[in-house]
This record gives C-alpha cells, sequence and structure tokens, in this order.
C-alpha cells in the first residue's frame, strides 16, 4: 500500500532522484544502504548531538507518539500556547508531513532547528556557497551541504502551508568546529540503547544544562539558504514547489518515475549485486537501466562505464551513449602507455610507474579480452625495492572522530587514534608482530600515549616505514597540531612533534612543508603505480588487494596454508594460524571473513559499508567497536572480548600490507630466473 504522506525521509531520497521514490516505497525491491539504527547512531553521532540540542533547549515538551496522525494532532493542540518549544513537532498538510528537531513558537514566531552531526566552521568564507560561483555574486548551494540545506528547506515549506499565519525562520544546528569544551565527559551523559530494535539514546539520570559547560553547538540561520533552494531548479527544470507536487502525485497514484540514467547511478542504493537479486528483492537500478539504454540483462551486468577506477569522464560517455567498460576506447580517456615524467637528465623515468589513464586504459583492456592475469611493472617494482632499507616496518592505524567532545579543551570531531599494529619484515623474510596498541577507556584521550608508543615501536630501528594510503600521514600531522595546542601540559610536545615531522609529510595546505627524513611509504600508491589485478574490480583498498593476492600467489597459498603464524611467524593474537582456508568449492576465502566476528549482531561487511563519508570504509569496523564501547553500556567480560577481536583485526591489517610485499618479491625473483635463462 502506498504511504498517506510525502515525509521529510522520502523526499530526501527522492529529491535528487525522483524514480528511487517508487523503489523506496516498495519492499520488494533490495536496498544495500544500512538500515540499522543503532549502527547509524553510532556511526555520526546524531542521535547524541540531538540530545544535546535538547539540552541547550530547557524546558521543552517532546511529541513521543509516534503515530504521524496522533503526533500531528498533539503538535496542534501545544502550538495554540503563545510560547512553546517542541521537540520532534509533526506538520501535515496537504499528503506532506515532517518532524520537527526543535521547534521554538514565541507569539507568532516560528523558528524550525534541524540537528545534525555535521560540524560547522565560521572561519570558512563561502559558508554553504560554492566558491567559484559564489566570486562571480551567484549563489550557488555547496554539493556536500544541499541535502542537509534541502531536509530544512522541505520542512520549511511544510511549515509555511501548515502555519500560513506564522512568521517562519529556520536554522541548522551543528557541531561546532571552532568551540572548545569547558567541562570532562560531556559524550558519556549521552548513551546509546536499544530495545526491541528501537534505538534511543539516554541521557544519564541528573544532567542539568549547567553541567554540559559552554555549548559546542552552533545555530545558523539559512533562511537565505532556503530561499536560495526555494528559487533553483531540479529534475526537468522543476522549480521547488513543483518537485514537491510532482513527487506528492507520484506517491498518490503509485507511479513509477520515468528513469533518467547519470553518472550518480554508481552510488544508487537499489543496485544491487547479481547474487543479490531475487525474485523478492528486485533491482531498481537493473529496471532503470534495461528501459532507458536497451541493453540486455546479460550485458548490464557486466562492468559499466563508472566501473572503471577513478573515471572522471562517466558523465560524458553516458551522455554518449557509452555505457558497457568494454565499449571504451583509448582515446575516450586520451591514455597514454606509460607515465612521462622526466629525470634530471631528460630521460623517461622508470619509477614514475603507470599514469593513472594508462592504469584505466589496463584495465579496460583486460575487461575486453577477459583477462584475469596480473599487472607487473617489474622494472618499477625492483628500482622501487632497491630504495628501501630493512627491516621494513608496516603500520595501520585506527582512528576516529566525534561530534561531542570527549575531554575540556578540546572540540568537535578531533582525531582519536586508539589503535595501532606493526609488523617487522627482516632482509631474510623474517617476519615478526613485532608491536601494537589499543586504547579504549571511556572517555579517555588517547592520542598523545599512542604517538608515545608508536615512537617506542619504530625507533627500535632504521629502516623503512609502510602505511597502506594517506590515512596514517594525515592522523599523526593531526595529533603534531594537537601537541603544539598542549605545549603546557606536556613536556614532552617537542621531542613527540619532531619525530612525527621525521617520519611524515606535510599537506598540500600546510603553512610550513617539510618532508622527514624517514617519511613513511605509501603501499597504495606503489600498487597504484606498478601493480594491478582484474581481481580487484578495480579498487586498491587493502580489503580488494588482499583477496586478489592471495587467489594469484602459489607462494603465498602454500606458506599460509600451513599453520605457521604464531609459531613459526611470532603474532600477538594468534596461534598455530593458517590464513588459507577454502570453501566447499575450492576457492580461497577472504581472510578478515575467517576472523571470529567483532560482534554477534553486526557483521564485518555492515560496519565497514557504514563509515564512506569519512573516506574510512575499511576501518568502519574499528570506528563502530570504539564508539559502541564509548557509548553504550558493556561489560568488562564483552568489553575484554572486542578488545581482543579488535586487536586480531588490525594485526591483519599490517601482515596484510606484509603478504602483498612478500608476493612481490616472489615474483620478482621468478622474473629474475626467467631473465637468467
Amino acid at each position: 500500500m502506498s504511504p498517506r504522506y510525502l515525509t521529510k525521509s522520502l523526499f530526501k531520497v527522492a529529491y535528487e532522484c525522483p524514480t528511487k521514490l517508487y523503489y523506496q516505497i516498495h519492499k520488494e525491491y533490495g536496498n544495500t544502504k544500512v538500515d540499522n539504527a543503532f549502527l547509524k547512531a553510532l556511526a555520526d553521532g546524531g542521535f547524541q548531538v540531538g540530545e544535546l540540542a535538547k539540552m541547550y533547549s530547557p524546558g521543552g515538551i517532546e511529541i513521543t507518539e509516534k503515530n504521524s496522525d496522533k503526533a500531528a494532532e498533539q503538535t496542534e493542540v501545544h502550538l495554540k500556547k503563545e510560547n512553546v518549544t517542541l521537540f520532534e513537532a509533526a506538520l501535515r498538510v496537504d499528503g506532506l508531513l515532517v518532524r520537527v528537531d526543535i521547534l521554538h513558537k514565541r507569539g507568532n514566531s516560528i523558528e524550525l532547528v534541524e540537528v545534525k552531526a555535521k560540524s560547522w566552521d565560521d572561519t570558512e568564507e563561502s559558508g554553504f556557497y560554492k566558491k567559484a560561483e559564489l566570486k562571480k555574486g551567484i549563489r550557488k548551494i555547496q554539493g556536500d551541504w544541499e541535502p542537509y540545506l534541502m531536509d530544512i528547506a522541505f520542512q520549511t515549506y511544510v511549515a509555511k502551508k501548515a502555519l500560513p499565519g506564522c512568521k517562519i525562520s529556520s536554522y541548522l544546528m551543528m557541531a561546532d568546529k571552532t568551540a572548545k569544551t569547558t567541562v570532562d565527559g560531556i559524550n558519556q551523559r549521552f548513551l546509546i540503547v536499544t530495545d526491541n530494535k528501537q534505538t534511543d539514546v539516554i541521557v544519564r539520570e541528573g544532567t542539568k544544562r549547567d553541567m554540559l559547560g559552554d555549548s559546542v553547538l552552533i545555530s545558523k540561520c539559512v533562511d537565505d539558504e532556503v530561499e536560495v533552494l526555494f528559487n533553483e531548479t531540479f529534475d526537468e527544470g522543476r522549480t521547488f514547489t513543483q518537485l514537491v507536487n510532482h513527487l506528492l502525485n507520484l506517491i498518490a497514484t503509485d507511479t513509477k518515475d520515468e528513469p533518467k540514467i547519470c553518472s550518480s547511478c554508481k552510488q544508487c542504493e537499489f543496485r544491487l549485486p547479481t547474487q543479490d537479486i531475487t525474485p523478492t528483492h528486485n533491482s531498481g537500478f537493473e529496471e532503470c537501466w534495461l528501459k532507458a539504454t536497451g541493453l540486455s540483462l546479460e550485458k548490464l551486468r557486466t562492468p559499466l562505464v563508472f566501473d572503471l577506477w577513478d573515471n572522471r569522464k562517466s558523465k560524458d560517455l553516458i551522455e554518449q551513449r557509452i555505457y558497457l567498460m568494454t565499449d571504451i576506447q583509448e582515446e575516450d580517456l586520451a591514455s597514454k602507455a606509460k607515465s612521462k615524467k622526466k629525470t634530471d637528465e631528460g630521460d623517461i623515468d622508470p619509477t614514475a610507474g603507470l599514469t593513472r589513464t594508462a592504469r584505466q586504459w589496463l584495465q579496460v583492456e583486460k575487461t575486453q579480452k577477459n583477462d584475469l592475469t596480473p599487472y607487473f611493472d617489474h622494472i618499477g617494482l625492483r628500482e622501487e625495492m632497491s630504495s628501501w632499507t630493512y627491516p621494513l616496518n608496516f603500520i595501520d592505524f585506527e582512528t576516529t572522530m566525534v561530534a561531542i567532545p570527549f575531554h575540556k579543551g578540546k572540540r568537535p570531531y578531533e582525531q582519536l587514534a586508539f589503535q595501532f599494529s606493526h609488523h617487522v619484515m627482516t632482509a631474510n623474510g623474517k617476519i615478526t608482530h613485532q608491536s601494537e596498541f589499543i586504547h579504549f577507556e571511556q572517555g579517555a584521550f588517547p592520542n598523545f600515549d599512542f604517538v608515545r608508543a608508536l615512537k617506542k615501536a619504530l625507533t627500535t630501528n632504521d629502516g623503512t616505514i609502510f602505511r597502506f594510503a594517506a590515512h596514517e600521514n594525515t592522523v599523526l600531522g593531526q595529533i603534531m597540531r594537537q601537541l603544539e595546542a598542549a605545549a603546557d601540559t606536556t613536556p614532552d610536545h617537542q621531542e613527540l612533534i619532531d619525530w612525527i615531522k621525521e617520519i611524515t609529510q606535510s599537506s598540500k595546505d600546510a603553512d610550513v612543508s617539510w618532508e622527514g627524513s624517514r617519511n613513511m611509504i605509501d603501499l597504495c600508491d606503489l600498487v597504484k603505480k606498478f601493480y594491478y589485478s582484474p581481481l580487484t574490480g578495480g579498487s586498491n583498498s587493502i580489503k580488494k588487494v588482499l583477496p586478489a593476492v592471495l587467489r594469484e600467489s602459489t607462494y603465498l597459498q602454500d606458506k599460509y596454508s600451513k599453520p605457521i603464524y604464531g609459531t613459526d611467524i611470532p603474532s600477538k593474537n594468534f596461534k598455530n594460524h593458517a590464513w588459507i582456508k577454502k570453501d566447499s568449492e575450492g576457492k580461497i576465502l577472504d581472510p578478515y571473513k575467517t576472523l571470529e566476528p567483532i560482534f554477534s549482531d553486526l557483521d564485518l561487511k555492515t560496519m565497514d559499508s557504514l563509515i564512506k563519508e569519512n573516506s574510512l570504509a575499511d576501518g568502519g569496523a574499528a570506528m563502530t567497536a570504539f564508539a559502541r564501547m564509548q557509548f553504550t553500556e558493556m561489560s568488562e567480560l564483552e568489553r575484554h572480548r572486542v578488545s581482543k577481536a579488535l586487536l586480531r583485526y588490525c594485526e591483519l591489517d599490517t601482515f596484510a600490507m606484509v603478504m602483498i610485499v612478500e608476493y612481490w618479491i616472489d615474483v620478482l625473483k621468478a622474473h629474475e630466473g626467467k631473465d637468467a635463462a
């Protein structure tokens, strides 16, 4: 049965793609978005920020009724008062329904406050608008801000219709990145609980407004931005009002809008893996693309143009009716076979590796030929490896950024580094899980102890240090700034800062540039330059590269099918462990999926899939576990079990890097043997 109302959640889904409205309403369509309120609460902190916002508005009345019509009736009664503050007020009119986070009524004036866990920085000159357009005098909402502002714009639209005699003002309340907490332990006053699949935040008994110190949230009036959106044009040139009416009509007639495919379809939540599609679990994505492209289902289930790694031309290709990766031509990518980076002597640099477009064309060619063999730049890899100093060090961090700071003097979304793992490989191939760090104490600020432990681990030798992607370099840069701010209370701050600079490099936007004498090498960057496996599907995530490497390397298969890890190879968390395990069909299992689950009610794939906004999808499980240990009631026994499981996952992250390097060394040895023959 079609829903009666166009709610703000449905509007959020449909304003960018009206076709999705049908799929969202009809539950026979599968949806890849995580529908887990508890996990979402842990991930983005929105529930806690919402409760904190209520504490900043004492005396408010909460509309707890879940039934929409009854909630709207209760709201109407309260709005007859001269002055009132309501939480979760329900406004309905003409088939529209919104629940407002905070509604302030003062006489004839209504303030709508939408609370978001997103951060705001008042020092950002362009604010909600695109910088380039603003310089031309044109106010165009930034893409990152558009979903939040469309949300409050829809609420404002409904409120204006539902309360025609009132003056409506609109606000976003967000975490203030420039604000510092003036008390400790604010986060511990808001605990996340789940009861009968209902997720809520419980405010600790006795919590009062004056216990929360200065506000770490900021309320920004967005009347101007809402007006900009009201005057914007959307799909098929519709105004905001026409868009709302169009969506209302789709609901009323239970109609699916005509599909309009584009590059954004890559992220469509209704695009299901082929193996997940069933007669009762349909793919809305496939329905759209079948109708819009005329492709057969067989072809549609082959790689599409936006499945090409880092493809910035998907939009152009789709507009040219080029939909399949196999139909891409080399000139479409303007590809060159090799990098044209020059050395000081003027020759082509053999260590420069693949250019972005050359790597793309490699993926296209292998897809066209159905070639699953890996690509190696033997010359570039050998040249790169010749610069390494043994023993090699492999490190991985687990971190998070929380909306509500733990400690006095800290800002929202400051980096927290709570775990690392460290493997060492010697020149003769001896491997050791050398050290690790984990700190889950509730309310603790672990960063400085984290760096001290990391420094102790990495100064036991002078070998090359490896990270995978930019995360570790970014985190250490952030901790360095925290050390600078804490100079008065941290006696060894300068020693730690100097050491951080030794193993890192400055970011592009840093005021002062540096590159440390022992600057970490990004193994992910080396993957991009010198190695490509079709088995990764174009992804460079370590969670995709490791399974590909294990399927390709007979050397690793033979070595790690034996239970030598935790015996011949010293480990802090494993004993007599064999990493190579196979399913009933003889396929090698992903090592991450063979580990004991961190939580019985949350699987690894679900936890990792949720954290994409932070560009840390690979670390989603650890971030979720950290939040759960901080913000829920957990026994010491369960805390110990979760900590043990996380140590294993993080250890695998660094050992995955070791196995990738082992694979490369073995390939180069075999290549040298062929050359000698």
